[in-house]
């Protein structure tokens, strides 16, 4: 996988890391439950505005059985039906991700080459993605995903323990499910924010985001996240 796919596909899809807890240890689903953790995602998505938070990456490779860690800080932005991300990941394997307008950004300034990937048509599954856990409704979750409520899970932000409603999600995409077997998201209901979110690939690759000390409806200043090119940088577009 080259350099691009694999940090792309690691923001797109995610997260894990964590062995899979086996299924009869969960809380048996409760349809009831999940349509009122999904009514309170319609209401928190209309309220949501904003959030920025410090991320943790846990890739596993189930090839080479080796886990790695990337850290940095990632920030959404929603006006309406628009969708604005950045993130910064910090050295050393520094990189800078953009999505805004349709457009997936990769900027590695190691190397000073800059990677662009045009939603085009599949901009909804990308939005799909991004909005897993920050913003995204209920009802929209519910059109793309089928879901299983697994209960409640406390989890801590940073500075509090929060209880979260722990969702596993199939994608009724058939072209999804050849890339990610399901997710499992640990969302605050109230905010629509996700503090975990797991990934679980068919070739049992598995990658874990823990997202801390979330700013939610604040002020993001997204100068730190631009993406610093010249007329130097090289330019690979998809």
């Amino acid at each position: 996988m080259t350099p691009f796919r694999r940090v792309a596909t690691t923001f797109l899809i995610a997260a894990a890391a964590l062995l899979i807890t086996p299924l009869s240890s969960f809380a048996q689903p409760k349809p009831a439950d999940l349509n009122t953790v999904l009514h309170q995602m319609d209401q928190a998505s209309t309220r949501f505005k904003s959030a920025e938070a410090d991320f943790r990456w846990d890739i596993y490779e189930r090839v080479v059985k080796e886990t790695t860690t990337q850290n940095g800080t990632i920030y959404f932005l929603k006006n309406g039906s628009s969708l604005q991300m950045g993130a910064q990941i910090k050295p050393p394997s520094a990189k800078f991700i953009e999505y805004k307008n349709g457009s997936l950004q990769l900027f590695d300034p190691g190397s000073d080459h800059l990677t662009i990937l045009s939603a085009g048509n599949n901009q909804a599954q990308y939005e799909s993605f991004l909005t897993l856990g920050f913003g995204g409704s209920g009802t929209d979750l519910a059109k793309a995903w089928n879901i299983t409520d697994l209960g409640t899970e406390p989890i801590n932000d940073g500075s509090k323990m929060v209880t979260t409603t722990k969702l596993d999600l199939v994608s009724k995409d058939p072209n999804v499910r050849n890339m990610v077997s399901h997710i499992i998201i640990w969302v605050d209901p109230t905010r629509a924010v996700s503090l975990k979110q797991q990934f679980f690939m068919p070739s049992e690759d598995q990658r874990t985001t823990y997202f801390t000390n979330i700013r939610y409806n604040q002020s993001v200043n997204t100068k730190p996240f631009a993406l610093k090119t010249d007329k130097k940088t090289t330019v690979d577009r998809r």
